[in-house]
Order: C-alpha cells, then structure tokens, then sequence
C-alpha cells in the first residue's frame, strides 16, 4: 500500500531536506581495506556516492564500489548511519568482500589503494576513518554526527 503525506501546511523551514549516500568497507581476507583518493578534492575515503533514488542501499553500494575502483563486492552487513551536520549528508556504510574484477581509477577516483586500518586512520579525515573502525567491529551498526572533517559529541 502506497501512502502519501500531505505537506501542503507546512512551510520549507520544517521541510528536512537530506541527501542519501552508501559506503563500501570493503576488506579483504589480509585485513586490508578498499580506499580511493578523491579526484575533485584529494581526500582518502572509502568508495561511495548518492544513493540513486530507485536503488535499494545494498544495490548503490556495490553499484558505486563498482563505478569508482573496478572492484564488484558482495555486500554482508550495515556498519553505520553517519550524517554530516554541515551538509545534510546521510551516509549508510555497508561492510563488503570483494568477489571480482580488477582495481582501476575513474574520473571520481585519482587513486584506488588497498590500506591497512592503520594507514587508513593516518590518511583520512577522523569522520571517514571511524567508519572504517565501525565496520572491523562486530558491535554495530553505529550512528556517528559530524561536521565533514570531525566527530560531534553526543548530546546528553
């Protein structure tokens, strides 16, 4: 069944307006994980983008793992909801294996690396290394705010 909400009373202050990314953690059986470099601003995260609005999140993950490293995964499990505070991102990061094809970059990715949780907490930005650390535990999923570079504190 098909229900739609009425919005017409109210006013576009109360209107939430959200983007939907994913994520893949993709790690492999060595522990090494799946990272690009960025090509419109040199930052190491983990391969992911928009949610396309006819997608399911597992489908957009492997979708955008594909399109920006080369490498097809299966996804196993969500690992966090992130949302960045600045932006109005949602970001759904999901843990992946890989199962095929072969590294590549492409014109979202300058470089396709896989790192060690080490190298990946030294190269990238505390909110995109903490999903990174969300998705090697098995205590998830976990819902982290940030503001595009930093952590927020909780509220009490």
């Amino acid at each position: 069944m098909l229900v739609r909400m009425n919005t017409a009373g109210q006013s576009s202050r109360s209107m939430p307006l959200h983007s939907v990314s994913v994520a893949g953690a993709v790690v492999r059986d060595d522990g090494r994980v799946l990272a690009i470099r960025r090509a419109d601003n040199g930052h190491w995260e983990l391969p992911g983008g928009v949610l396309e609005l006819e997608e399911a999140p597992e489908e957009g993950t492997r979708r955008e793992v594909l399109e920006e490293t080369g490498v097809e995964v299966v996804v196993d499990r969500l690992t966090g909801v992130y949302k960045n505070m600045a932006r109005g991102i949602v970001a759904l990061v999901f843990r992946c294996r890989p199962v095929g094809g072969s590294e590549r970059t492409s014109v979202e990715s300058a470089a396709v690396a896989w790192l060690t949780p080490e190298e990946v907490t030294a190269m990238m930005a505390e909110a995109y290394a903490v999903r990174l650390t969300d998705a090697l535990s098995h205590d998830g999923p976990r819902v982290r705010i940030h503001d595009g570079q930093r952590l927020v504190p909780e509220a009490a």
